[in-house]
């Protein structure tokens, strides 16, 4: 699969979520990459959006207002990305603001559990390292390293923060829809995030999509990172045979991972119609 290098980028996140880079570094890099045109999709947060809106203008980037939600269907978790909505919007901001809760009573949860092992202090130093922000698992692993419970951040994640380990806490996400309607209501577009991520079959996921149309969502990301091949031309084939508009991202979220780099992704088929053709973007 060729790295083609795009000039719109709608997925990516910064230090507001899991990012390394600070909001402003993150349109900094971009501008580098040649991106005219990024969107900083935070998980569950707009907290960079104001930062990397007025680094872009200094720059000449374009920032698109954007936010990467967690969802549940059908109990699975699932991701959906918000698109160009009304930055200003009170059902943005009270979205945010559940979400948001939801994190810190799931890092305490996490950051519990890993007390009765001798783990103390862990939501204290994540809490720094999220700087005031929700605190990840990522966090939550950079703080165990700095205690010296465990070496590296793999090892974290592999004895106690990975899928069925003691820190795999759930968090009570929204159901799809309500997500879906909070996106549209605040005159946005609705995006499934990197939909073959999710361990389900192709079936799953058409009736995925059916119910995600069916409540309002406009688009699928047919390009991120680290896809395998003949995966675009499947999510290419899904948008013609649901209506759906194609997006791109990367997913970035560190210059650590020289495999997802902003802007470094192949361009939509052109078959596949994309989620910004209405919105007089130029390039």
């Amino acid at each position: 699969m060729s790295h083609l290098c795009s000039p719109i980028d709608l997925h990516c996140h910064s230090t507001a979520s899991d990012g390394t880079l600070k909001p402003s570094d993150v349109i900094k890099l971009a501008h580098e990459n040649g991106v005219k045109h990024i969107s900083l999709t935070d998980h569950d947060t707009i907290g960079g959006l104001e930062e990397a809106t007025y680094c872009g203008a200094s720059l000449g980037v374009n920032v698109i207002p954007g936010v990467e939600f967690s969802a549940r269907w059908n109990n699975q978790g699932i991701h959906i990305l918000g698109l160009n909505f009304n930055r200003t919007s009170p059902i943005i901001s009270a979205a945010v603001t559940r979400q948001e809760d939801s994190r810190f009573i799931r890092a305490q949860a996490i950051a519990d559990r890993l007390s009765k092992k001798g783990f103390e202090g862990v939501y204290e130093s994540a809490l720094e390292y999220s700087s005031g922000q929700a605190p990840g698992r990522p966090h939550v692993a950079a703080a165990m390293v700095e205690k010296g419970y465990v070496s590296n951040v793999s090892a974290a994640f592999k004895k106690y923060l990975g899928a069925g380990k003691m820190g795999d806490v759930r968090s009570v996400w929204p159901e799809l829809e309500e997500v879906v309607q909070w996106i549209v209501n605040a005159k946005g577009v609705a995006v499934i995030a990197h939909p073959r991520k999710y361990n389900m079959t192709v079936t799953k996921l058409r009736s995925l999509i059916e119910d995600f149309k069916e409540y309002g969502g406009e688009g699928l990301e047919v390009i991120t990172s680290g896809q395998k091949q003949g995966e675009i031309g499947l999510l290419a084939d899904l948008c013609s045979r649901y209506g759906l508009k194609g997006s791109l991202g990367s997913d970035f979220h560190s210059p650590t991972q020289p495999w997802v780099k902003l802007g470094a992704i192949p361009l939509l088929p052109k078959s596949v119609i994309p989620i910004w053709s209405e919105w007089g973007l130029s390039f």
